[in-house]
């Protein structure tokens, strides 16, 4: 790519190097709670043709660097495309989140399922991408990433959200073989997909594990880590993705941070159950750190929005390392000018503990 990046406090705190402050992006930071994201969603006439739509994604994507003093970007789509691209007829009911017409439920099911073409179903993603990353001129990273494969297979085998996904984990406790064969298929269809994106030009990659922290200890290791592993070592091995940090986020999966750590990635996103400095010590300093403010303070008064966030930051320390961000997406009611004075706020305090 030939555009020089000028702002990369993002990637040097991936890399555990030292910054003039506190990096900050925002998870869903392309979302309902702009004004200007709703009235292209309005135009694109669903999420699904935004979504599908690079012009509109691409829109989308770069409309809060418009608003805010972000450090990186994240290509807006859906952790969901690769099992629509299986052909598994996803849509989005209103008020009822994701469906699919076609669960996997038998062995049949899952013999099925092959990885997509990245030029074919998934076209529009990879060409989101090159124009995100074209538009941007080098002005912040750009953030590609993939739902992993266990939270992929909670949605494809429930066929809808839930609240515990019970579905999947029979499947798991009654056909662990087929289970296994499920995630097997989906971690080279993510492996594939982040990689298609690190050659269209993302800048970093993320995993989003949301529904790890359904799993006990021993599950968690067979049916979520296991797979995220083994991704990272596929990108880690490939040309086109080898030199770009990996970050890992598992919701609820606090008690598993070191071995996450353990998988070779860059980073860890962390939720607002944990406490920095804990998580910080559980890693032993191998990884970056990337969270953790609750979304719900961005509803609270500004005095609570600058108290808060220095609490996350003091939490973390003086070190490097250290990508500040919510412990999980952006909610639709939040007030852009809250989230413009948390940006600052970071900022401002971020040069202030550097100066200690």
């Amino acid at each position: 790519m030939p555009d020089v990046l000028k702002n990369d406090r993002f990637l040097r705190a991936l890399r555990r190097e030292p910054t003039d402050t506190t990096p900050i992006w925002v998870m869903r930071q392309a979302g309902r709670y702009l004004p200007e994201y709703r009235a292209t969603r309005e135009r694109a006439g669903s999420f699904m043709g935004l979504a599908q739509n690079p012009e509109y994604a691409c829109e989308v994507t770069l409309q809060p660097l418009q608003r805010f003093e972000l450090d990186a970007t994240i290509l807006f789509s859906d952790i969901l495309t690769i099992p629509d691209a299986m052909g598994l007829g996803l849509s989005f009911a209103q008020s009822e989140g994701p469906q699919f017409a076609r669960p996997v439920r038998t062995a049949a099911d899952v013999a099925k399922l092959a990885v997509p073409d990245m030029d074919g179903e998934l076209r529009y993603v990879i060409d989101a991408v090159r124009l995100i990353r074209h538009e941007l001129h080098g002005r912040v990273p750009l953030i590609g990433f993939a739902g992993s494969p266990w939270t992929l297979a909670c949605y494809m085998v429930e066929g809808h959200g839930s609240r515990d996904f019970a579905t999947l984990k029979m499947m798991c406790w009654d056909q662990p073989k087929l289970a296994h064969q499920l995630l097997d298929t989906l971690a080279q269809a993510v492996s594939a997909y982040l990689i298609a994106q690190a050659a269209a030009g993302a800048q970093a990659l993320m995993i989003f594990d949301t529904w790890g922290g359904l799993l006990g200890p021993a599950p968690f290791r067979e049916f979520s880590l296991r797979t995220m592993a083994q991704i990272v070592a596929t990108l880690k091995a490939d040309p086109a993705s080898r030199e770009l940090p990996v970050i890992l986020f598992s919701k609820g999966a606090g008690a598993h941070l070191a071995a996450l750590a353990d998988t070779g990635c860059a980073a860890l996103g962390v939720d607002w159950t944990i406490d920095l400095a804990d998580a910080r010590a559980a890693v032993a300093g191998r990884v970056a750190l990337q969270g953790n403010l609750d979304p719900a303070i961005l509803r609270a008064s500004p005095e609570v929005i600058r108290r808060e966030a220095r609490t996350v930051m003091d939490s973390y320390g003086n070190h490097p390392g250290h990508v500040f961000n919510l412990g999980h997406g952006i909610t639709p009611e939040a007030d852009p000018e809250q989230v413009k004075l948390l940006v600052d706020e970071v900022h401002a305090y971020g040069r202030t503990l550097r100066a200690r």
